[in-house]
């Protein structure tokens, strides 16, 4: 069975690399363009990972994490941050917060695919 995967970034870019880049892996791949976005996806999905930007508009990825810890059915779902937020503060802050990896932009794709591949 295809393993699942929520892109969760507001710049097009990078969702368009990782949407290729993870395909190309044979994920069945998720898109949101913001938290708001991803909230509505998981109420109909429960994706194996996510990927998750945190500075978004509307409902950012601290929160998008917290739904997903309070959310029973995705309890088995892997959080990532995927973010320009780099100082320690922050990446204690999103461990603490429960996510399962912090990876910095700019970043390598396979450096992502690896990490998220060794997280499954």
């Amino acid at each position: 069975m295809k393993k699942k995967i929520l892109i969760v970034d507001d710049e097009p870019n990078i969702v368009m690399t990782l949407e290729y880049t993870f395909k190309k892996q044979d994920f069945e791949v998720f898109i949101a363009r913001d938290g708001s976005e991803a909230l509505q996806i998981l109420e109909n999905n429960i994706p194996d990972v996510v990927l998750l930007d945190i500075m978004m508009p509307n409902v950012d990825g601290y929160q998008t994490l917290k739904y997903i810890k309070e959310t029973d059915s995705l309890t088995n779902t892997k959080v990532v941050f995927l973010t320009a937020k780099n100082k320690a503060s922050d990446i204690e802050k999103g461990i603490k917060l429960g996510a399962d990896k912090y990876l910095t932009k700019p970043f390598s794709v396979k450096k992502i695919v690896s990490e998220i591949l060794e997280l499954l």
